[in-house]
């Protein structure tokens, strides 16, 4: 079922069958990151059904806002927001990491054999913000309303290269760029703070001269009215440091780092799809055991 425009109500829905795509997605290619698409799968529910002007019949629509996904082993979740708009057949989401198939381990851009919807291959990690910079910058000087957002991981902040990308969004002003951070506190060597800590983080990006928002990122409504907030933000770019929990709707995966790259079996699926209800969306796939 391809879903355009949700109400604020629905989107809770979405999310949840956004993560049961992602684990039969997993499930099925037996490889691929389960705990950061499934804690991101709130953002990705509210911005791809919600909050950004695109087109799925028309991915290259000359008024769509810009999304880069600079964290590009997210992808899983952002496979299933693409083939729940309908950028891609629901059906494709079975091809998840397999040879030939166009929905890789990290994405790739639409122009040739890639995904319509993508603008960039990603998963070098801290590249995304300055290539969202670069097109926030450019589309100022076409006198465009569009916007641009960028999702990063907060253990993708350890790459030195997003804060000179942040340092010249902020000289710049570049106000109609919209960053936003999953701050899950994990990353794939373990929790945040040990491995590289980031605190005071929304210092940080005040001292680089960005307009600065914190929010619950599981909270759908509250992440929506922070980027609803944010988008009137004049003078300065903007990120949203959006506090979520890895793993988010499946219990033995909540807020534990070693599900970062991991893949759930046979098991474990069944028991993370045994958590996450079936919604009103069909889903692509519905195994033996399901029947």
């Amino acid at each position: 079922m391809n879903v355009d425009q949700l109400s604020i109500q629905e989107l809770p829905e979405i999310a949840r069958q956004l993560r049961r795509d992602v684990i039969k997605m997993l499930m099925i290619s037996n490889s691929g990151h389960s705990g950061g698409p499934l804690g991101a799968a709130d953002i990705f529910s509210a911005l791809y059904f919600n909050i950004l002007k695109i087109d799925a019949k028309n991915p290259t629509w000359k008024e769509r806002d810009f999304f880069f996904l600079s964290a590009g082993h997210y992808c899983p979740i952002w496979y299933a927001s693409l083939a729940r708009k309908g950028y891609i057949p629901l059906t494709e989401l079975s091809t998840l990491r397999k040879i030939n198939s166009r929905l890789q381990g990290h994405p790739a851009p639409g122009h040739t054999h890639g995904i319509p919807g993508v603008e960039l291959a990603s998963g070098s990690l801290g590249q995304g913000l300055s290539v969202a910079v670069g097109c926030a910058l450019g589309l100022r000087l076409d006198k465009s309303e569009r916007r641009v957002y960028v999702f990063l991981g907060d253990g993708e902040l350890n790459e030195g290269q997003v804060w000179e990308s942040a340092m010249t969004a902020g000289h710049h002003k570049v106000d109609n760029l919209i960053a936003i951070v999953d701050r899950n506190n994990c990353q794939i060597d373990g929790k945040t703070d040990d491995v590289k800590g980031l605190n005071p983080l929304a210092d940080k990006w005040k001292a680089f001269n960005w307009n600065v928002v914190e929010c619950d990122g599981n909270d759908i409504e509250k992440f929506r009215a922070t980027l609803k907030q944010v988008q009137s933000f004049k003078g300065k770019p903007s990120v949203v440091i959006a506090n979520t929990k890895m793993g988010k709707g499946v219990s033995f995966m909540e807020d534990d780092y070693k599900w970062h790259g991991v893949p759930p079996n046979d098991e474990q699926g069944k028991k993370a799809l045994s958590e996450l209800p079936k919604t009103k969306f069909n889903d692509f796939i519905e195994f033996d055991w399901e029947k």
